[in-house]
């Protein structure tokens, strides 16, 4: 419990969450995403997907975090604690995806179930999808972990004046360059930065195709 408590930033700290924090976020995600399978046994991918992608974001986590009162007990920087104050913060989203980790590990699947519908499933109906902001979304996903800061190139311009296509390719140091097209350089970049949480398993494949009506170029797609 107390390594599931103690962010990465935290002074002189022996050990940090990190691990429970991944193993945690995938527990989560496996629950939620059964919970919502059996919820809304009609629904289609495309209405099932970005509940879950609400459901599961750094936001709603922090939003538990505090409801859990987890604000006090979770040992991180104090300057990072000041400024997330009063609104989590992610080292708040962290320690509880690495808290469920910790049941789990203790308890079981059964243990970590119980403990995520205690607090996911009353949102399940009622929360509502924000709107996908896959450029946003990569930065934060990306800030989770690093300083690093995703490049956008536009590698080229084609079609009218009035009607142009442009091609522009997302890099991020450590992953493989990914491409997007779109009839706009902001509708380009938004295309590769879905195509890349795509890829990473960050989105679900649905929640790409609401994200506009910009396209992953297939030559950039490839890993």
């Amino acid at each position: 419990l107390e390594t599931a408590l103690t962010h990465s930033s935290a002074v002189k700290a022996a050990t940090n969450n990190q691990r429970l924090e991944f193993l945690g976020d995938r527990v989560l995600g496996l629950v939620v995403a059964d919970m919502l399978f059996e919820k809304f046994p009609d629904a289609p991918e495309g209405e099932i997907a970005p509940r879950f992608n609400a459901l599961v974001d750094a936001r709603t986590c922090s939003e538990i975090g505090i409801e859990m009162q987890l604000e006090d007990l979770v040992r991180a920087d104090s300057a990072l604690k000041m400024r997330s104050r009063g609104s989590g913060g992610n080292y708040l989203a962290d320690a509880v995806e690495a808290l469920i980790a910790a049941v789990y590990v203790d308890g079981g699947i059964e243990a970590a179930r119980r403990f995520v519908l205690r607090y996911w499933e009353p949102r399940s109906h009622t929360v509502i999808a924000k709107p996908l902001n896959p450029k946003s979304d990569l930065q934060e996903w990306i800030a989770k972990t690093s300083d690093i800061r995703p490049e956008y190139v536009i590698d080229k311009r084609e079609g009218p004046d009035h009607q142009p296509v442009f091609t522009v390719s997302l890099q991020v140091r450590g992953f493989a360059p990914i491409s997007g097209t779109g009839g706009s350089r902001r509708a380009a970049e938004e295309a590769a930065a879905s195509a890349f949480l795509v890829r990473e398993g960050v989105w679900a494949a649905a929640s790409a195709q609401k994200s506009g009506g910009s396209r992953p170029s297939s030559e950039g797609s490839a890993a």
